[in-house]
C-alpha cells in the first residue's frame, strides 16, 4: 500500500518540477542570448566630437599632411596599405587593415578618426568601418611623429568581391 500512496503523491510534484526547469531553463537561455547579443551589437565605431571634417575651414590645410602610408612590418610589398585577413570558426572572414599614420602638420594631433573599408572591382565599398583611434588607443600624435593605426573590419563572406583595401583619416582635432 505505501507505493500506491507515494506515487500518487510524486505526480503531482515530477510536473511542478519538469515546469520550473523549462522556465529556469528558458530564462537562462535568454539571459545570454541577450547577453551575447548586446556585445556583439555594441558599436565600437564611434565619432570623434567636435571635430574638423571634410568640407570645414582647416580640412584643406591640414587633412593633406596627415598622411597614411603602408607600415614597414608588412609582408605585401608596394601595398598603400597593409591587409591580412583570416576566417572565423563563425565562418565569416575579418580583415585587419594597417596603417602608419604621420603627422606633418606641425601640431599635435589629439583626436583622429579613421575609416577603412574593402572595395570591389568596380571601386564601391563591400564593408567599412569607421574608428577613433586618438584619443582612445593612444594619447596623442606630437607633430613629425608615427603611429600604428588597425582597422578591424568583419562579416565578410567568401562571395564578396574584395578587389583592394583603402584607408582614409574622415576626421580630426588638433592642439
Amino acid at each position: 500500500m505505501p507505493n500506491e500512496h507515494s506515487n500518487a503523491e510524486d505526480k503531482p510534484r515530477r510536473i511542478v518540477i519538469i515546469v520550473v526547469a523549462v522556465i529556469a531553463a528558458v530564462l537562462i537561455g535568454g539571459f545570454f542570448y541577450l547577453l551575447l547579443r548586446r556585445t556583439m551589437d555594441t558599436p565600437q565605431t564611434t565619432q570623434l566630437q567636435d571635430a574638423i571634417r571634410p568640407g570645414g575651414p582647416q580640412w584643406d590645410d591640414y587633412s593633406k599632411r596627415i598622411v597614411l602610408d603602408d607600415p614597414p612590418d608588412c609582408p605585401e610589398e608596394g601595398a598603400r596599405f597593409c591587409a591580412t585577413e583570416s576566417k572565423r570558426a563563425l565562418g565569416d572572414t575579418v580583415m585587419t587593415l594597417t596603417a602608419t599614420v604621420r603627422n606633418f602638420t606641425g601640431k599635435t594631433i589629439v583626436g583622429l578618426e579613421i575609416r577603412g573599408f574593402v572595395v570591389d572591382h568596380d571601386g564601391k565599398p563591400v564593408k567599412d568601418k569607421t574608428i577613433v583611434i586618438i584619443p582612445t588607443r593612444q594619447a596623442e600624435l606630437d607633430p613629425n611623429k608615427t603611429m600604428k593605426a588597425s582597422v578591424l573590419i568583419d562579416g565578410l563572406t567568401d562571395n564578396d568581391d574584395r578587389a583592394d583595401v583603402r584607408m582614409e583619416v574622415t576626421a580630426f582635432k588638433l592642439r
